[in-house]
């Protein structure tokens, strides 16, 4: 039953006193007809007014614990309460829970973002936030990579040059963490990574998405292995797609498969009203397997202990700086003045395609934090003439690539090497670059370097034609002799059942006309025209 107001309850008190005030003249007639012995006492006092009844403190009396709590008075100034009397442990019910001895208050859990992690691999934890991935296909990769310890232990260790830069763009654009992760799907930090789709570097671009995003590719650069350049396209292109689908694993499938294919099959999904989540589409091989991957190595980094891993820590601090004022200067002696081998200089430096640095050409050389005060000192010491023993040289009529070997004093197979021109081409390219007349006396340090040419892939326009469909033709068949997908073909016409007479549109990359400065073939391999499935 609830409890009556404390105002209410002197209300009723005072009525109850003008009660008894009204049967006062009978109660003393009853007491003077008493029989004799017996004394009569007054039993009523003066009846208080009702400004005193309201003014006095209200008992609250607890049979059960023997407590008495008086309540204030309204509007009266607050008093020191009595402390109450000690519980009678006796009078209480047993205690039937889990007794535990407590010295001193437990403190929360705190964690302080502002604190800078030592390890760089706890300031990636910190930053997941792409909504986890489950299924047969996550725990099969998750398998594959822990299987693969050393494999493991050698793309962790390629990472450490890059990662610092790349958890600080990521940040910088308040995108998840998991990202920095990608480059171990696409390139196994490999800068020098090159796929048959002609896609680059460690974000794997492919030429035309790289122009999208404007790395430069040119006969001396290649800005999609350009590991500064490209972790900020890579970055602007993640961010769009993700604009795009409004789902991480989306974007990550669009940037595998293309947006256009992945933006097409939600559209054939929301036809057929099936969900529109990335498990839920249709889509290639590759890219089934691309986010479970991602996943897979997010779950290792996240607890390697668990997995029988040992993570290696990364400082978490700046590993490479840019120096963006250059003059022109060989790429051997670039790591030499920065007391460095040529082996890493070029691993920050991997979008150089020549033995030469061609300053208008080049927008920045990178270098270890700690050796840029060296090399700018060492620099000081060369004037411009003594920076270079490399030239252009425009092959004339009637040159063979042995004779101008010959002529410059240098080996065929490194002059093929420097030039980008595959072992077995035997076109003579529009432009190379020799040794420098004045160069040829003096003794060069003639080791190989770990450079690679890859030219960009010259776009002309599509060809549109009509294949007519003979008897006993396929699908897949079609689109194997014309190099192009079965996706494709359905989406350039209404296909139901393939039946013979039937007319196919086909639209395939013109071939381009290659100029002699570009004939070669990357790795000798013939290239056919396609339309890649990749974008990147």
């Amino acid at each position: 039953m609830p409890a009556v107001p404390a105002i209410a309850s002197r209300f009723l008190l005072y009525a109850a006193l003008r009660a008894l005030t009204a049967l006062a003249p009978f109660l003393l007639i009853s007491c003077a007809s008493q029989p004799p012995g017996v004394e009569v006492r007054p039993m009523l006092e003066p009846v208080p007014s009702v400004a005193t009844v309201l003014a006095s403190p209200i008992v609250v009396v607890s049979p059960t614990l023997e407590l008495r709590d008086t309540q204030p008075a309204p509007n009266s100034a607050p008093t020191q309460a009595a402390p109450a009397p000690p519980l009678d442990a006796n009078r209480l019910p047993p205690f039937e829970g889990v007794r535990e001895e407590i010295g001193k208050p437990r403190e929360l859990a705190r964690v302080d973002r502002t604190v800078k992690q030592d390890d760089l691999w706890l300031r990636i934890r910190d930053g997941f936030s792409m909504p986890d991935l489950a299924g047969s296909l996550v725990a099969e990769k998750t398998a594959w990579y822990v299987t693969r310890p050393e494999y493991l232990k050698r793309v962790f260790e390629r990472s450490r040059k890059y990662l610092f830069h790349i958890v600080e763009e990521i940040e910088k654009r308040g995108l998840p963490t998991e990202l920095a992760l990608l480059p171990m799907v696409e390139s196994s930090f490999n800068p020098m990574a090159y796929s048959r789709a002609h896609a680059s570097g460690l974000w794997q671009f492919i030429p035309g998405t790289g122009k999208r995003y404007e790395l430069t590719q040119n006969w001396w650069y290649d800005g999609r292995r350009d590991i500064v350049a490209s972790t900020a396209a890579a970055l602007d292109y993640l961010t769009d797609i993700y604009k795009m689908h409004g789902d991480w694993h989306l974007a990550l499938a669009s940037y595998n498969w293309g947006e256009n294919a992945v933006a097409r099959a939600l559209e054939k999904n929301r036809a057929a009203r099936l969900p529109l989540d990335y498990s839920s589409l249709s889509m290639p091989l590759e890219t089934r397997h691309y986010v479970p991957k991602l996943q897979a190595l997010k779950n290792i980094i996240a607890n390697p202990a668990l997995f029988g891993i040992e993570l290696e820590p990364i400082p978490n601090q700046i590993y490479f700086t840019s120096v963006t004022k250059t003059r022109d200067i060989d790429v051997r002696l670039a790591a030499k003045l920065a007391e460095m081998s040529v082996e890493e200089f070029i691993a920050l430096n991997p979008g150089f395609s020549r033995p030469v640095i061609r300053a208008q050409l080049t927008p920045r050389i990178v270098l270890p934090a700690d050796r840029v005060a060296i090399f700018h000192e060492n620099l000081s010491k060369y004037d411009d003439k003594s920076l270079v023993s490399w030239q252009t040289y425009q092959p004339k009529k009637g040159d063979t690539l042995e004779a101008i070997a010959k002529k410059f004093g240098v080996d065929l197979a490194e002059l093929k090497e420097v030039n980008g021109i595959g072992r077995q081409a035997r076109a003579m390219p529009a432009l190379m670059v020799v040794p420098m007349a004045s160069s040829l006396g003096r003794a060069r340090d003639r080791g190989r370097l770990p450079i690679m040419y890859a030219p960009p892939i010259a776009v002309s326009g599509l060809r549109k034609f009509t294949h007519t469909v003979k008897a006993g033709e396929t699908l897949p068949g079609i689109a194997q002799r014309y190099s192009v997908s079965v996706e494709n073909l359905r989406r350039w016409n209404k296909i139901g059942r393939l039946a013979a007479g039937q007319k196919l549109s086909i639209q395939i990359q013109a071939t381009p006309t290659r100029s002699k400065a570009s004939a070669k073939t990357v790795k000798g391999k013939p290239r056919k025209p396609s339309v890649s499935k990749i974008v990147k």
